[in-house]
């Protein structure tokens, strides 16, 4: 646990074009056995807009999983979607690539995500991406 616990408190957020998934830290299950669901949401993402340079675009993601062995350490997930801030992207790669790395990392039982971009020129957007272990 100490181990982690350095892990954790090591963790630093560097500003690069691309998000940084190696931030992502998994940590065990309390309960692997149990079926439950966790919730997560962050109200505060932002990335760019690829089309647009410099202009940012808003985000709430509600990021919906059931975990297997292993969960996501929540510090180290408001790293990696605070290292998007630097990223030129459009809201479907964001969302898809949210969910792909992690994915990646904890390898749940099933994983949904669901962006709600905020307003831009007049049009509101919700991305929903899903995942299920075969």
């Amino acid at each position: 646990m100490d181990e982690l616990r350095e892990k954790v408190r090591s963790l630093r957020l560097e500003y690069k074009a691309y998000p940084q998934k190696e931030l992502l830290i998994a940590i065990p299950n309390p309960y692997p056995d149990r079926e439950y669901e966790e919730e997560l949401i962050s109200s505060e993402f932002t990335s760019l807009c690829p089309l647009n340079p410099g202009q940012p675009d808003y985000a709430t993601l509600n990021i919906k999983y059931v975990p297997d062995r292993e969960i996501i350490e929540l510090k180290s997930l408001k790293l990696y979607l605070t290292s998007y801030r630097t990223v030129e992207t459009f809201y479907e790669e964001a969302t898809n690539r949210i969910l792909e790395d992690l994915v990646n990392a904890i390898s749940p039982r099933s994983m949904e995500i669901v962006a709600e971009w905020n307003l831009r020129g007049g049009i509101a957007a919700k991305v929903r991406a899903n995942y299920n272990k075969v």
